[in-house]
């Protein structure tokens, strides 16, 4: 088989730049994985980078592939007593824009951004987990350090990132205050946040004061969130944001509130999603999966996805069985 099928990306545009088509097969080197991919997930990294923004100007030509995630079954390893032998069950990130990405039958990737799947998820489960939650472990564990006695503000609770990020800062002992719209305030009680605010009808700022540090997952994309989150910091507090191009001023903003301010940039690594992968399985740490959409519909996803009210992931099935 030299070629398979695949959702391209003819171009920066709408939704409607997403188009079905063969595509030839990847060819797997050095220390990758050629992998079949079952299910992948949206992200709004991929909405972005659709429309011309993220990712896109490391995009070298036309039509490309994208797809964060991938949740799938090794064809071939790197070498013969690998770990992640073939036939194994696996789940992790792709390297878009460098190589296409999970919106297609097969994926070539860095072996080092693989993990085992977890047993106890599907096969569309496990796709929507690795990008989102090694994206908040990143954010809640390496850069914030969440422990007991720390108080923490996080946006955008029921999103992908924010669902994950309630519940590893609850995990390692922080006291938590989430926002989130008002039809998820009891979903992000349920992950474990001490106290959610509807932002429709709260002005979080008056209610939240002498936070450790803030997980901003809105930035300045939304009423200016980044730049009120700053009130909400005792001095010396740490704002942490990922969408970091909505809010070009931040650092300065943040000196001038005497608090401390970066911005993150999540980083594949299979040795992160294996600890992940325990707490999945342990019940420590679970992922919610909003929709379930065949590849073909990909373009709606996005619809969903950029609208910006979905709870958790939206999946995408690749293939079946």
């Amino acid at each position: 088989m030299t070629t398979m099928q695949a959702m391209v990306m003819t171009a920066v545009g709408g939704p409607d730049v997403l188009q079905v088509t063969e595509v030839p097969m990847p060819v797997r080197a050095g220390a990758e994985a050629l992998v079949r991919v079952h299910a992948t997930s949206v992200n709004p990294i991929d909405v972005k980078t659709r429309s011309g923004r993220g990712s896109a100007a490391a995009i070298r030509q036309y039509p490309t592939v994208l797809g964060y995630d991938i949740a799938g079954t090794v064809v071939e390893s790197a070498y013969h007593s690998h770990a992640l032998a073939p036939g194994r069950e696996v789940y992790g990130m792709t390297t878009v824009p460098r190589l296409d990405g999970g919106n297609a039958e097969y994926a070539a990737v860095p072996e080092l951004f693989l993990a085992p799947k977890p047993t106890t998820l599907t096969m569309t489960e496990a796709a929507a987990v690795p990008l989102a939650a090694l994206t908040a472990w990143g954010m809640v564990v390496d850069v914030a350090r969440a422990h007991e006695g720390q108080r923490m503000l996080i946006h955008a609770g029921a999103g992908g990132v924010g669902h994950f990020a309630v519940q590893l800062a609850t995990y390692f002992g922080a006291t938590v205050t989430a926002t989130c719209s008002t039809a998820n305030v009891s979903f992000v009680r349920e992950l474990g946040a001490a106290r959610v605010i509807d932002y429709t009808t709260t002005r979080f700022e008056h209610e939240v004061h002498d936070h450790d540090v803030v997980i901003d997952l809105i930035g300045n994309v939304h009423d200016n969130t980044g730049s009120r989150s700053l009130a909400t910091l005792r001095p010396g507090g740490l704002l942490i944001n990922a969408p970091s191009g909505s809010w070009p001023t931040m650092l300065d903003d943040a000196r001038d509130a005497r608090v401390r301010a970066t911005d993150y940039k999540v980083s594949p690594s299979g040795a992160t999603l294996a600890v992940i992968t325990r707490m999945l399985e342990a019940g420590d740490l679970r992922v919610h999966v909003d929709r379930v959409l065949p590849l073909a519909e990909l373009a709606e996803a996005h619809r969903l996805v950029e609208a910006g009210h979905t709870r958790g992931k939206i999946a995408i099935e690749v293939a079946r069985g």
